[in-house]
C-alpha cells in the first residue's frame, strides 16, 4: 500500500510467539486464542502426528508411491485451518495433508494422490481447497486469481496460499504476491519455512533477514511466527484474514519450523543435515508445548480418534483399486474438445481390443 510507512510492513525482529517451548504464555501484541480454540488445536495436531507417521508406515510398505511428510510440522498445518473460517479456501502444495485431514477431508479423498489412483481424489468445492500440488508456487497464483475472482462477485472470501522456504524462491511466487498487493487481493501467503528446500539450506536461498521481510517491498505486511507455536499460528492467520476480509489487502506469513522427517520418502536427509540439528528442533516440539500448557490448566484432552483414523487409513490403503483409464479423460474441460475426444476413442477401442 503506497501509503504506509514501509517500516510498518516489516516483521518483527523475532518470531511472534504466545507460548514457549515449556508451554508458558508468553506476552506479546496478540492474545491467547481461547480455551476450546486450544483444545481442538492440541486434539488435531495429535490426530496429524499420528496420521503422518501412519502414512510414512505405509510407504516402506509399497502401499503408496511415495509421500512427503509434516511430521514435526503440525502447528503451521493444523493453526492456519483454524484461523480461516470453514468458507475460506485453501490452496495447498504436496505437504499440507494433515491442513486438507484438519479441516475434516477422509483419508482415502487425500492418499489417492499418493497412490497415483486420481490426480484430485475429493470435490474441491466441498471442501474449499484446491488439488495438491507438486510444481512449486504455482498455487499461489491460482489463490489470487481465485481471490480476486471472489472479490469481482462481491464475496470476502479468502485465499490463503501454502508455500515452502524453497518455492518462495520461484519466480510464480514473487509475481502471486506482487500481483496481490497491487489488486489487494484476499489472499494470505503462508510460508512454512522447514528450513531446506530438499537439501538446500535457506541461507544458500536467500540474503534476506527472513523471508517476511519481502512483504514490505512489495507493499504487504510480512509477519513471522514461530510455526511450532500453534497458538501464535492461529492468532496471526486470524489477523490477516480479518485485514483480508476488511479489504486491506494481503499478508506474507513466515511460519519458522523444521522439517523432520526426509523431503519425500525417497530422501535421505542425513547426506545433507546433522541428526544434532533435528535434536535440538525437536526441543521446540508444536506439540508438546500445548501439552504441558493444557495439562497446566487441567484442560488436557484424551484423542482416541488418533488412533482410529490410523486405523481407518490403514484399511483404505489396503483396499484393492479398480481404476479406468477412461477416467484421464473426465474433468477435463467442460465440453470435451474433439482431439480430447478422438484420444479417448482410441484409447477406448485399444482396451476392448485387450479385453477381447
Amino acid at each position: 500500500m503506497r501509503d504506509n510507512d514501509v517500516a510498518s510492513l516489516l516483521p518483527s525482529d523475532s518470531p511472534i510467539q504466545l507460548l514457549n517451548a515449556a508451554g508458558e504464555p508468553v506476552e506479546g501484541a496478540y492474545e491467547l486464542p481461547d480455551r476450546d480454540t486450544l483444545v481442538e488445536a492440541y486434539r488435531r495436531m495429535v490426530i496429524a502426528r499420528r496420521w503422518e507417521a501412519q502414512v510414512t508406515a505405509l510407504t516402506r510398505q509399497g502401499r503408496l508411491a511415495t509421500y512427503p511428510s509434516a511430521y514435526g510440522q503440525e502447528a503451521g498445518e493444523v493453526g492456519s485451518v483454524l484461523g480461516l473460517e470453514d468458507r475460506d479456501w485453501l490452496f495447498p502444495t504436496y505437504r499440507e495433508s494433515s491442513a486438507l485431514l484438519a479441516r475434516g477431508m477422509h483419508p482415502r479423498e487425500i492418499l489417492a494422490f499418493f497412490r497415483g489412483d486420481w490426480h484430485v481424489a475429493y470435490d474441491p468445492y466441498e471442501w474449499r481447497a484446491s488439488s495438491l500440488s507438486t510444481p512449486l508456487a504455482t498455487q499461489s497464483l491460482h489463490a489470487v486469481g481465485f481471490a480476486h475472482g471472489e472479490h469481482l462477485q462481491g464475496r470476502d472470501t479468502v485465499a490463503l496460499a501454502y508455500l515452502g522456504d524453497g518455492s518462495t524462491s520461484e519466480g510464480d511466487a514473487h509475481e502471486a504476491m506482487n500481483f496481490a498487493a497491487t489488486w489487494q487481493t484476499a489472499t494470505i501467503f503462508f510460508v512454512q519455512n522447514n528450513q531446506y528446500a530438499i537439501s538446500v539450506p535457506l541461507k544458500h536461498q536467500t540474503r534476506s533477514r527472513s523471508i517476511a521481510d519481502r512483504g514490505a517491498g512489495l507493499g504487504m505486511p510480512g509477519v513471522s511466527v514461530d510455526g511450532n507455536d500453534v497458538a501464535a499460528v492461529i492468532a496471526v492467520v486470524r489477523e490477516a484474514a480479518e485485514r483480508a476480509r476488511a479489504g486491506q489487502g494481503p499478508t506474507l506469513i513466515e511460519a519458522r519450523t523444521y522439517r523432520l522427517e526426509a523431503h519425500t520418502n525417497s530422501d535421505d536427509p542425513s547426506r545433507y543435515r546433522e541428526s544434532a540439528e533435528a535434536d535440538a528442533w525437536r526441543e521446540q516440539d508444536a506439540i508438546e508445548r500445548l501439552e504441558r500448557y493444557l495439562a497446566a490448566t487441567g484442560e488436557l484432552p484424551e484423542v482416541p480418534e488418533a488412533e482410529e483414523i490410523a486405523q481407518l487409513t490403514r484399511d483404505v490403503m489396503n483396499e484393492d483399486v479398480t481404476v479406468d483409464p477412461l477416467e484421464l479423460f473426465e474433468h477435463v474441460y467442460a465440453e470435451p474438445r474433439a482431439a480430447l475426444r478422438e484420444q479417448r476413442d482410441a484409447l477406448a477401442a485399444e482396451l476392448a481390443t485387450r479385453e477381447a
